[in-house]
């Protein structure tokens, strides 16, 4: 019965983690989820033996080999609902292959969470060993999958303001230290009940206390007036090569219509792939975006694809109406099995799609362009979920940021709601106010606080207009993010090291585990 309802549990506590991200957004299920997972994995105190049953022998939790089914069953259910949108344009196998590889890492989370929930300490332990599979799994390999941290589902509550302090990976620290707390208030309320509360309290009072130095005015320089061009993209009747011109054509129709509004923006942004016609090599396509760029009177970011002498390149380049062809960002972060295939002829063997995926070279700029004497920083796309891409931009002098992407191949799924809202924690994170141009949306204006004050819809036409700050400010977060996210992944490395060790010596000594290992206190 126990083991049941662990299982039970930890695919509960997966699905509410999913309600946590966007376009759902309930940050508090988040938390809760994390809290479900962590008892599911922790010793059961004996009073609940008339609704559970008594546990197997003395051991007062589940062993580190059932801790690893219930970590891959957290994860699974996660991340089954978290990501369809991948097959949207590959199909269902490949969702699913990923979804599975994800849930992979987070068996080390459940076999090192089950061990160290019987130690005093493990309470604490948790949060670093969650962490640090969580930074594996967004590192390796081909770069990993950040896309699934647990800090973007908090976007909309107060730990986000964290995100300046110390980035996501802080956020997915104090989710699950509250979640713990939560978890140790359900599982010992008696003896425990005080701590617990305090230990979930924590984390969200320092958030709401630190949400008042977030977009302080205290470092704006200047202000500028930016668009975004959605100029959204023809879904039939159109072969591979009409469609990019097409596309190319609404985003200058779109840019015309900006100008005729009155608008008298210093800065436009288009989206990814908005010119996917390489103006360098293509008259017509050159012309179109001179005609743009005139009529608005203003630096045009352009994405577009682009081949020098290492190969093809995804591409953000400057337009200017005086002297043309400026600054460019050549995207540096790409997507594995998308933008590129590793190990491409092995992949082959199982999958036909595999010939699909692009052949595109990273970049190794500093991520900055400069439009109108303005310092720009860029991620594109994917870019936008790794933690250098803005970090390195601000370093180098960005005042304001952008993430020009293309999420026309994903439909109407929850893919870009899910990008906004890491555009959203980057700008709090950075303490810069961000511009998102998609090529069919959703795109917005976010502010140095990670509100959005404007948005478009999907598939649709559209041009957002509004006076943003500069600023010259440089967060914690984005000095020493980096430095104090190896710090918490090193803690987590040793307390998993520590609670294996500790397991083996119970075993190896014999004591008994009810006796010596049922958490009294913290």
């Amino acid at each position: 019965m126990r083991a049941f309802l662990r299982f039970a549990l930890s695919a509960a506590s997966g699905a509410a983690v999913y309600l946590s991200y966007e376009p759902h957004g309930m940050w508090v299920m988040g938390i809760l989820g994390i809290a479900l997972f962590h008892s599911a994995l922790s010793p059961w105190p004996a009073s609940w033996n008339r609704f559970t049953g008594p546990p197997r022998g003395e051991r007062p939790g589940p062993s580190g080999g059932f801790g690893a089914l219930l970590g891959f069953t957290h994860a699974l259910f996660c991340y089954l609902y978290l990501l369809p949108w991948i097959g949207e344009f590959v199909g269902t196998l490949p969702y699913v292959a990923l979804s599975l590889v994800c849930a992979l890492y987070a068996i080390a989370t459940g076999i090192f969470g089950a061990l160290a929930a019987r130690r005093r300490w493990g309470f604490f332990a948790f949060p670093f060993i969650y962490l640090a599979v969580e930074w594996a799994r967004s590192s390796f390999p081909f770069g990993g999958f950040p896309w699934v941290r647990l800090a973007w589902g908090q976007i909309n509550g107060p730990l986000a303001n964290l995100a300046a302090w110390g980035g996501p990976a802080l956020v997915t620290l104090a989710t699950v230290l509250t979640g713990c707390g939560v978890a140790a208030v359900i599982v010992y309320a008696r003896a425990n009940l005080r701590a617990g509360i305090f230990t979930a309290a924590l984390p969200v009072v320092l958030g709401l206390i630190a949400q008042i130095g977030v977009d302080s005015d205290r470092s704006v320089t200047g202000e500028s007036t930016v668009s975004a061009v959605q100029g959204n993209v023809p879904r039939m009747g159109l072969d591979f090569n009409a469609q990019r011109r097409a596309v190319l054509a609404n985003h200058v129709n779109q840019t015309i219509e900006l100008a005729e509004s009155g608008a008298e923006p210093d800065i436009v942004i288009w989206p990814e792939n908005s010119s996917d016609v390489n103006p360098f090599t293509d008259p017509e396509a050159a012309a179109l975006i001179k005609v743009a760029v005139t009529r608005i009177d203003a630096p045009v970011l352009v994405g577009t694809l682009t081949r020098d002498e290492v190969g093809q390149r995804n591409t953000m380049q400057v337009f200017d109406p005086d002297s043309g062809a400026g600054d460019y960002h050549h995207k540096k972060y790409l997507q594995p099995f998308g933008e590129y295939m590793p190990m491409r002829d092995f992949f082959r063997n199982f999958s036909e799609y595999v010939d699909m995926a692009g052949n595109f070279k990273p970049g190794s700029g500093n991520g900055v362009v400069t439009m109108a004497g303005i310092r720009v920083g860029i991620a594109t796309c994917y870019e936008v979920a790794v933690d250098e891409a803005y970090r390195s931009a601000v370093r180098n002098g960005a005042a304001i940021l952008t993430t020009p992407t293309n999420n026309a191949t994903f439909g109407f799924t929850d893919m870009t709601y899910q990008q906004l809202a890491m555009s959203r924690m980057r700008a709090i994170e950075t303490d810069r106010a961000v511009v998102v141009a998609a090529t069919s949306g959703v795109s917005g204006i976010v502010h140095p606080d990670g509100t959005v004050s404007q948005h478009t819809g999907i598939f649709e036409p559209a041009h957002l207009t509004e006076t943003l700050p500069l600023k010259n400010s440089v967060t914690p977060a984005v000095a020493y993010g980096r430095y104090l996210e190896w710090l918490g992944v090193a803690a987590g490395l040793f307390l998993m090291l520590a609670a294996l060790a500790a397991s083996r010596r119970g075993y190896d000594s014999g004591k008994s585990f009810k006796h010596a290992h049922l958490p009294k206190e913290f």
